[in-house]
């Protein structure tokens, strides 16, 4: 590991978790180095675009050169340059928004966004990050990850977004192997009051889960009976056809257990 590059990086992790803007001294304390070694890498990271010095209050925040990197992560992800398509498609099926998101640590990231055709003013949510527990998306991968990485992503403390938030590790495991079981996940209100998903996994050519694709929207219409079973069924055959695209084999789903 080099230093200085692990210390920039986590500035600027810093103000992307806790800015929008922090100051030398600031960035000092949290990170636990001499304010002379911050004043340099920011300086180095201002020269290369990728923080920016506020006139006025003298703090950095991020650069705009980060949406370039980003956009080129995004351009060469191939998970989300399959989805495209299906995620239209399953889209204009079910009426509404569908998300796709990669695992990275302990969190998802939603790489691709297909807004509800029919719906009103929406946000586009790509970069979002969330953690994995709380949301059919993370559910959807975790349970199909090899046991080793399932069991670590379990040990850690789980996030606490709203008073649905599953805390309990028996009953994420519960829901895991309900995911293994049926092919898809479930989230209702676990990541923000009001809202529910509806995700199942996605495989490459190897057969490894590579991520995972799934509708969101109102608890109400999601979740109600009468419908869920139907969402849920084009979710499951849409994540199968993007995996077939993918060069998954058949029977991906069915290598992953859990006991």
């Amino acid at each position: 590991m080099v230093q200085a590059v692990q210390r920039a990086v986590q500035i600027l992790r810093e103000l992307a978790s806790t800015g929008p803007r922090l100051g030398v001294t600031e960035l000092a304390d949290r990170l636990g180095v001499a304010k002379p070694t911050v004043h340099a890498l920011l300086r180095t990271l201002e020269a290369e675009g990728l923080v920016v010095q506020d006139r006025d209050s003298s703090k950095y925040q991020l650069g705009p050169d980060l949406v370039q990197l980003g956009n080129a992560y995004l351009d060469t992800q191939e998970l989300r340059t399959r989805s495209l398509t299906w995620a239209d498609q399953l889209a204009n099926r079910t009426n509404e928004a569908v998300w796709v998101a990669v695992l990275t640590g302990d969190h998802v990231l939603v790489v691709h966004h297909a807004f509800r055709p029919e719906g009103a003013v929406q946000i586009l949510e790509v970069g979002a990050s969330i953690p994995w527990s709380t949301c059919a998306l993370g559910k959807a991968i975790v349970a199909f990850l090899p046991a080793g990485e399932r069991e670590r992503l379990l040990a850690g403390e789980p996030a606490v977004l709203t008073g649905a938030s599953i805390t309990d590790a028996e009953e994420l495991v519960g829901q895991l192997k309900e995911v293994l079981r049926a092919g898809y996940a479930i989230e209702d209100q676990e990541s923000a009051i009001g809202d529910a998903g509806i995700a199942s996994p996605v495989f490459d050519r190897s057969g490894d889960v590579v991520g995972a694709l799934g509708i969101v929207g109102p608890v109400e219409r999601l979740l109600d009976e009468s419908a869920r079973q139907e969402l849920a069924v084009a979710v499951r055959e849409t994540a199968r056809n993007l995996s077939r695209d993918l060069g998954a084999p058949r029977g991906a789903a069915a290598r992953s257990t859990m006991t």
